[in-house]
């Protein structure tokens, strides 16, 4: 597939106000439309080196639109692989329209989410998972979700996902070369290591598979949900985490009816942070619903804050709502603890839990380090930065090892005619990850995602 012929545009900056503003221009016609409404000493933009920066004004039929500065950048040695400039004028939405206005006017038309990145791959400067490493760097809520982004942009998940690719298909041609002879002729030095070499890859395909989850969190945050009853100071550890007055503290039973979400960033990982109704029976229809997007909240939730009040006595209520939660994904915050803790830890086996009196502030950092440990503890916090695969990968990867082992296992019946044709598979889904195998409907569902000027 090749990329379309035509010149685009769009405006590369975010909306709003802003000391500049950035439109950007690729394409064919990219020099033509630059020397017709960019006014500037000579040489002209189309006779600049590239590389050069033109201080002029853009002009459209009825004068000058704006003061700017151009960027000329001509292929194959720009973003795209294509002649390229870009216009830096003064910020604001109206400003940046008027200039690029001016541009569609002389001949661009305008770009579609994601395209400068598309035409990037389809010219061949970036396979897919670096232009998916373009979106990730643009929405990264961490530092450390950009830093592996732009591990993957400089092509440290491309190279293992190559070689894995490289591996399966040394293994395949080996396999297919046999099938030119006779079954008591098979030379025994193409296949006598088949089943260790597929091994391999599997191993390689495990290795990045184990990623995942760290690249989920980098990329999505944790989902951390408080817990608990009415009046045990839930909406006081959201205040307290996030250091501000966020939610309204009372002691009123039922004051927090809704879901409140707020994002924070903990040790690198983005976290979205819930606060819920209480759990207890109402007749109140509001506080109901409430309490029903709480449970559905506590099911999608990746760790779950549930506050205790310290101070009241256990009993079958209270043994009622622990047998509910689940050890792995709860941490159990043992609150108002200024005023005695009663409850008895035999009843708590299994469980994290963590001594807080919010009203004192104490208990807060012996908190946040066990959410820390919950979160991370099979991600490696002070490893060098390194790219992680995302859902589409792991999608991928789960159908290229599921091919693999069916390849080995049929390899292992002698039938090496099917067991390369699975193995083919494997190596269609590996090449899915980086581009080297694509369809339009992949293209669509990548850079549907990128923003317009990306």
């Amino acid at each position: 597939m090749q990329a379309p012929d035509d010149t685009i545009a769009a405006i590369g900056t975010a909306p709003g106000t802003g000391g500049i503003a950035v439109v950007r221009v690729s394409g064919p016609r990219t020099m033509e439309i630059a020397d017709r409404i960019v006014r500037c000493a000579a040489p002209r933009p189309s006779m600049r080196r590239t590389m050069s920066v033109i201080y002029g004004h853009i002009a459209a039929a009825a004068g000058d639109v704006d003061e700017v500065l151009v960027l000329v950048m001509k292929g194959p040695g720009s973003y795209t692989r294509e002649d390229m400039i870009e216009i830096q004028g003064h910020g604001g939405r109206v400003m940046a329209s008027a200039v690029l206005q001016t541009v569609l006017d002389a001949g661009a038309r305008l770009a579609e989410p994601g395209e400068f990145t598309k035409r990037a791959f389809l010219n061949g400067r970036i396979d897919l998972t670096q232009a998916e490493a373009v979106a990730d760097i643009v929405g990264a809520r961490s530092r450390r979700a950009g830093r592996a982004a732009l591990e993957q942009l400089e092509g440290s998940l491309s190279d293992a996902v190559n070689a894995l690719y490289d591996r399966l298909m040394g293994i395949a041609a080996d396999m297919e070369a046999t099938l030119d002879f006779p079954e008591e002729d098979i030379p025994e030095a193409l296949i006598q290591d088949v089943p260790d070499r597929i091994s391999r890859a599997v191993s390689e395909m495990d290795l990045l598979i184990s990623s995942w989850q760290e690249g989920r969190l980098l990329r999505e945050g944790a989902l951390i949900v408080i817990s608990g009853r009415t009046n045990v100071g839930k909406s006081t550890l959201l205040n307290a985490l996030l250091d501000t007055d966020r939610a309204i503290v009372s002691h009123i039973p039922g004051t927090t009816r809704d879901i409140i979400e707020e994002g924070l960033v903990l040790d690198g990982i983005p976290v979205r942070l819930v606060d819920t109704a209480g759990l207890r029976e109402t007749s109140c229809e509001i506080e109901s619903e409430g309490i029903r997007r709480t449970m559905r909240h506590i099911a999608r939730a990746d760790l779950q804050l549930h506050v205790l009040d310290s101070s009241q006595e256990s009993g079958n209520e209270f043994d009622a709502q622990i047998s509910g939660l689940d050890p792995i994904r709860t941490i159990l915050v043992l609150n108002k603890t200024d005023l005695g803790v009663r409850i008895c830890r035999d009843n708590l086996n299994g469980f994290t839990c963590v001594e807080t009196s919010l009203l004192n502030r104490t208990g807060l950092e012996a908190l946040k380090k066990e959410i820390r440990r919950a979160l991370m503890q099979d991600i490696k916090m002070d490893a060098p930065p390194h790219a992680v695969i995302s859902e589409r990968h792991r999608q991928l990867l789960l159908k290229a090892r599921e091919d693999a082992l069916g390849a080995d296992s049929l390899f292992g019946q002698d039938d090496i005619a099917m067991a390369s044709s699975r193995l083919r598979e494997s190596i269609e889904h590996v090449g899915l990850i980086t581009g080297r195998v694509y369809q339009e409907d992949l293209l669509k569902a990548v850079f549907s995602k990128f923003c317009i000027g990306k």
